[in-house]
């Protein structure tokens, strides 16, 4: 059977699975990305995890190639340079020193762009020449599509809009040290931000006055929400605020025909979204209104990113 494999480098976990054509995962595993500071400790225990999957498979398997996703991935020159989440600094050359060790082709990219490389071969993007997956986890993550091409840039950067100043040099610092950058409010951790900033401006009561920043986690929030907890209510209508406006900008300059949201925030459901649909549209321009849609990714939730990187591979393979 031929298979890809693909890896999502994330700053917690790293994602390891064996993906068809169809897009379909069939076995995956993961390990602790912060428990390898060093690099070729890393790709070592990397490589093992991809032969223990292959080999304990019931069935012969033919692996076409790997595909890997990372955060400031250049797709160019096969190096993860200066990623804020991870511990590994500088120019990284994971491609030259994975092929040393893995004697199979393989593919780099923003994890972002990846996403949406795997929304439009195996999700609810097929058919589409127009879209932007935007990725709300630990950070903000977007992958952009225009007449059909993956929107890759010179030196394989493109996307980096987590890191546009929405606030214009007045504001809350990103991990790249932008001020104002929208990651800083729009994400998991940008919202347990916010849950400290409305209990500064608001005197309302609220559990969050008796829960340490360290103690606080997304599900705590989305949980106060359903409870109707006012801060907890607040803080997302703020951030939700935040990120239609933003992509109200970002249709002006790609008229995308959907925006695609994935990621922990966007699990905390309608606290989220029926704000952000409202905003959203407030804020398009005339001509765009009613026309761009707001959509949920097509790949399964957990193994989505994996999937994604093995459309690195599985594109040339069509």
């Amino acid at each position: 059977m031929n298979i890809v494999v693909g890896v999502d480098i994330g700053g917690t976990k790293t994602k390891v699975g064996l993906v068809t054509k169809e897009g379909d995962c069939l076995k995956d595993t993961w390990f602790r990305t912060r428990e390898y500071p060093d690099f070729d400790q890393y790709l070592d225990k990397l490589v093992e995890a991809i032969k223990i999957l292959v080999n304990e498979y019931p069935e012969d398997l033919n692996v076409l190639g790997v595909g890997i996703g990372a955060p400031n991935a250049s797709s160019r020159n096969g190096t993860i340079e200066n990623a804020s989440n991870l511990k590994w600094k500088g120019s990284v050359p994971i491609l030259k020193k994975m092929r040393k060790r893995f004697e199979v082709p393989m593919k780099l990219m923003n994890d972002a762009s990846v996403a949406a490389l795997g929304e439009m071969l195996f999700g609810n993007a097929k058919g589409m020449k127009d879209f932007i997956v935007v990725t709300l986890g630990t950070g903000f993550g977007a992958g952009i599509v225009a007449n059909g091409q993956l929107i890759d840039g010179y030196d394989g950067f493109a996307g980096e809009l987590g890191h546009v100043d929405m606030t214009l040099g007045d504001g809350r610092l990103t991990g790249l040290g932008v001020k104002g950058g929208l990651e800083a409010y729009v994400s998991a951790t940008g919202l347990k931000r916010t849950i400290l900033y409305m209990m500064s401006m608001y005197m309302d009561e609220s559990r969050f006055r008796s829960i340490a920043y360290s103690d606080l986690h997304g599900e705590d929030i989305t949980r106060a929400a359903e409870e109707g907890d006012p801060i907890a209510l607040k803080a997302f209508d703020y951030t939700a605020d935040i990120l239609a406006k933003a992509l109200a900008n970002f249709t002006a300059f790609s008229q995308p025909e959907a925006f695609f949201l994935l990621g922990g925030l966007i699990g905390s459901g309608k606290w989220i979204t029926e704000p952000l649909k409202k905003y959203f549209e407030d804020y398009l321009l005339e001509v765009y209104k009613g026309k761009v849609k707001l959509m949920y990714s097509g790949m399964k939730g957990k193994t989505a990113a994996i999937c994604g990187a093995a459309a690195l591979i599985w594109e040339d393979h069509q």
